[in-house]
């Protein structure tokens, strides 16, 4: 089997390279692939940097150039639910696109024509993530998550998002992983570590709390993996 591991910054991944400590570095599409044989299967490993073009971009070229069967990606978000904490961990029900409006046209946000506001997640590996979970004694968070291309310090836009989408967290990447890994047939699994929550300073947080939320949920996804290849 033959499974992506992406985040979106360098941080996100690091942690993964640390577990997996040999690999090989592949250079294409202006960016690093680390290749690495796990327990007699293939692991792809990137960071796309951060946005959702770039993000898109990464996951189409794991999927398309690596040929991954599974994609899983490990990364923080800032908490819009106020029932989510830093250090949380929060598994991706669904993925909306907040900044996505053609409302103009009689849409709803999130929404163009052909597609949909929300991608859920394969429910396999939501379920397993599950399992890992409660075996772990892990509180997982389950919840809407919603991308956007911008970083939402302003406490109204987060309650816009919150009550539009029904999201709990906010990103930068999620959702259009989500739209490429659903187009391409490829099930997907985010998982996202809290680094800001809600009414904080999300620059301050952020920069504080980025590495250590990174490594909770980069770990957690690694449990994933374990699980994931053993079964396969």
């Amino acid at each position: 089997m033959t499974v992506g591991l992406l985040g979106a910054m360098v941080e996100e991944i690091e942690p993964l390279l640390e577990y997996f400590k040999n690999y090989e570095v592949i250079k294409y599409a202006d960016n690093e692939f680390y290749l690495a044989d796990y327990n007699g299967h293939k692991i792809v490993i990137a960071y796309s940097k951060i946005g959702k073009v770039h993000a898109a971009l990464t996951a189409a070229t794991m999927i398309e150039k690596f040929k991954i069967e599974a994609l899983l990606f490990s990364g923080v978000a800032g908490a819009i639910d106020e029932n989510l904490h830093i250090g949380d961990l929060i598994v991706a029900s669904a993925l909306c696109q907040h900044d996505l409006d053609i409302t103009a046209f009689g849409h709803p946000y999130g929404y163009v024509p052909e597609g949909k506001v929300c991608y859920e997640s394969d429910d396999s590996l939501r379920e397993l993530a599950q399992r890992v979970a409660k075996e772990n004694n892990v509180d997982l968070k389950e919840g809407i998550i919603a991308t956007g291309d911008q970083f939402i310090a302003d406490e109204k836009k987060k309650e816009w998002i919150k009550k539009a989408f029904n999201a709990s967290a906010i990103e930068m990447e999620g959702a259009s992983v989500a739209v490429v890994a659903h187009s391409l047939k490829v099930p997907f699994l985010v998982i996202r570590s809290i680094s800001d929550a809600a009414g904080m300073d999300a620059g301050f947080d952020f920069d504080e709390f980025l590495k250590t939320s990174a490594k909770v949920s980069a770990l957690f996804l690694t449990d994933i993996l374990d699980k994931l290849i053993a079964k396969s």
